[in-house]
């Protein structure tokens, strides 16, 4: 059996021309028989996450924006959270030590304390049995380790040269290239 890829970071190659992927970084939440699934994390939309849930708003880490979690249900949320010390009861599905899903559907005064920082994702990025396996296969995909601070970066566009950068050898080169390869 094939190690899980929870917590790890899938981080698009050059090589990926998916426009829903295109220097895309995911933060994977579940991996299981069926499939994985995923969030992007460095794409804000325009919305601030008090208008998109207002309950949630004084929680979100700047820039307070909803995020593009990925193409499919994007009528879909999801949170992704930091914590100070150990998981609470309720509404916590563990990723790392550090990250897991909130579930917006409870009372944010359940986690008052508990957060150091949350982001709300519409929709998620999903693959079936397979499939990312064999995208990571053709290259499509480097696969990283994530740092806690990843889903929480003030700079979230930023984020797929940073990440890129601080792993040294072949993967930092691409870092610095053009977003279209071809233009260079």
């Amino acid at each position: 059996m094939a190690e899980s890829l929870v917590g790890k970071l899938v981080v698009a190659t050059p090589a990926l021309l998916d426009p829903n992927f295109v220097r895309s970084v995911v933060l994977i939440c579940d991996d299981n028989e069926q499939g994985k699934l995923g969030i992007i994390l460095n794409r804000p939309f325009q919305v601030e996450v008090a208008t998109y849930a207002p309950e949630w708003g004084p929680f979100a880490s700047p820039p307070g924006r909803v995020f593009e979690g990925g193409p499919v249900q994007r009528e879909a949320a999801l949170a992704i959270g930091r914590l100070r010390d150990e998981a609470p009861a309720a509404g916590w599905t563990r990723v790392t030590d550090e990250l897991g899903l909130v579930d917006l559907g409870i009372s944010p005064a359940e986690l008052w304390g508990d957060l150091v920082g949350l982001r709300v994702f519409s929709g998620y990025a999903g693959w079936g049995a397979g499939q990312l396996e064999d995208e990571i296969a053709e290259q499509a995909w480097f696969v990283l380790d994530s740092a806690p601070s990843d889903p929480f970066d003030p700079e979230p566009t930023d984020l797929w040269e940073q990440v890129l950068r601080r792993q040294g050898g072949d993967p930092s080169i691409f870092a610095t290239g053009p977003q279209d390869p071809s233009s260079n």
